[in-house]
């Protein structure tokens, strides 16, 4: 039996398409073995704001603090660019998947036209001008045999999974700014009140001194020569004044509000409890950062555009077909014998193409490797962050603890010296003495204490939001 012409003609089409060969193109790169570094690596997962604890900062329990980062997430421009970014990689996804259905478009022309006297049209067409009118359903289908179509549209989820998981980066982001930022601000209010509870001190003491100065029991030079002065203490003030108006001014930039217009709650750094840390924390709990899901997210999407780019090495085929009205002369298109109507099947392979193919795949292969490069930095980049951070919070709280029993031992110190100042046993430069030391180790507590809790936020962002266990989430599908 021999072959039909079609046949062959196929088999030449075929062989000719070896021609179009990607062999030898292919990533660098590998992705970091989890297990390296204690890590475990989920697949990818479709998310949405569940996934993440979008309100993390509550652990602390301060309302204020809920108040401003809420406020803050609302009125964020670069929230409203990442989420634009979604909305946009949405509907790519969107049209990309619309690709594996079958397409239809309808068509309506009218028009009047000069028939040429030498073309294909007979007389009395041919030299004439006439009106013409076309009614036409145009419909079209093509086979997806080599995963090209499927391809491309697991590229756009990947893209518009990691533009969610960016998003999220960028809540976590802003909202730890914020938190960072309004402990910097308690931190300094309390230094504040510290300084003016302890001008007033001095300047109780000072009027003591005078009364001395004025009985002659002091001299001039003894009344002077305090180891702080008033103007000393009060241009303490005045500068951590300043600091907490520049420090209200950042926190009012990132919530997007003019500073006069920012609402400040009466908070005291005391009254904000410490997030519950645990000792060791499972570092596969970094798997669920926002940024780490981006990246895993973009390596998803780089693999796909590449599977994607070697299916254009294949043969495209498909399907089309019309059917409709044509006629000369716009009344006539609703007669009898106006309809016409159309099928067949279409082929189209790369043969030669001076190598555009290979070097498109190439660069799609780049691509992966800058992907799986990235995320491997941003998995090294969170174990150091989480590391550093746990190694603070253990020594800010040996620190703690030695500095609560050195104050203990400053109020002590203070207590014996008023009393025996009081019985003449000891002069009021003694006193002033204690009580500098007792205010350097109050000062001393309260930047621990603002240290821990910055660090804590930091620990939390640098975990992702929360301590929530990772959710078996099916692969995302269109």
């Amino acid at each position: 039996m021999r072959p039909s012409r079609a046949a062959l003609t196929l088999a030449a089409i075929f062989t000719l398409g070896a021609c179009a060969d990607f062999s030898g193109i292919g990533p660098q790169g590998a992705a970091l073995a989890p297990a390296t570094l204690g890590l475990q690596a989920p697949a990818p997962l479709a998310l949405s704001a569940s996934d993440f604890d979008s309100q993390w900062w509550r652990s602390f329990g301060d309302k204020g603090l809920d108040a401003l980062v809420t406020q803050a997430l609302q009125g964020s421009p670069s929230l409203q660019v990442a989420a634009a970014r979604v909305a946009r990689a949405q509907a790519l996804t969107e049209v990309l998947g619309a690709a594996d259905g079958l397409q239809s478009s309808a068509a309506v022309d009218l028009s009047r036209q000069r028939f040429s006297s030498q073309g294909m049209y007979p007389p009395p067409l041919a030299g004439g001008i006439y009106e013409t009118a076309n009614l036409q359903l145009n419909l079209g289908y093509e086979w997806d045999f080599f995963g090209k179509n499927r391809a491309a549209l697991d590229a756009a989820i990947g893209q518009n999974q990691a533009a969610i998981a960016e998003l999220q980066q960028a809540r976590l982001l802003l909202s730890t700014q914020v938190t960072r930022i309004y402990f910097a601000l308690l931190r300094l209010q309390a230094q504040k009140a510290l300084q003016q509870s302890f001008l007033a001190q001095r300047e109780q003491a000072q009027a003591i001194g005078r009364a001395r100065r004025d009985a002659g029991l002091d001299s001039q030079l003894e009344f002077l020569s305090g180891p702080i002065t008033l103007p000393e203490i009060r241009q303490q003030i005045e500068a951590l004044q300043e600091q907490i108006a520049v420090t209200r001014n950042s926190l009012a930039a990132l919530c997007a509000v003019a500073p006069s217009a920012l609402v400040m709650p009466e908070a005291r750094i005391e009254a904000v409890r410490k997030a519950p840390v645990q000792e060791s924390l499972p570092l596969d709990l970094l798997g669920r950062r926002p940024d780490i899901v981006a990246a895993r997210w973009r390596i998803e999407a780089a693999t796909s555009d590449m599977a994607q780019t070697k299916a254009q090495f294949y043969p495209n085929i498909s399907i089309g077909g019309f059917v409709g009205l044509n006629s000369v002369g716009w009344s006539n298109i609703t007669r009898s014998g106006s309809e016409q109507w159309g099928a067949g099947p279409a082929l189209r392979l790369p043969v030669f193409d001076s190598g555009r193919l290979r070097a498109q795949l190439r660069g799609k292969a780049a691509d992966l490797d800058g992907a799986i490069a990235a995320y491997n930095g941003l998995v090294f980049e969170a174990v150091r962050e989480v590391n550093e951070q746990l190694i603070s919070l253990r020594s800010i709280a040996q620190q703690q603890r030695e500095q609560q029993t050195a104050q203990v031992n400053a109020q002590s110190l203070l207590q014996i010296a008023q009393q025996r100042h009081k019985a003449g046993l000891l002069a009021q430069s003694a006193v002033i003495n204690a009580q500098n030391a007792l205010v350097a180790h109050q000062r001393q507590a309260i930047d621990l204490q603002a240290r821990a809790l910055d660090v804590q936020a930091q620990l939390l962002r640098a975990l992702g939001g929360g301590y929530s266990a990772p959710t078996s989430v099916a692969q995302a599908t269109p």
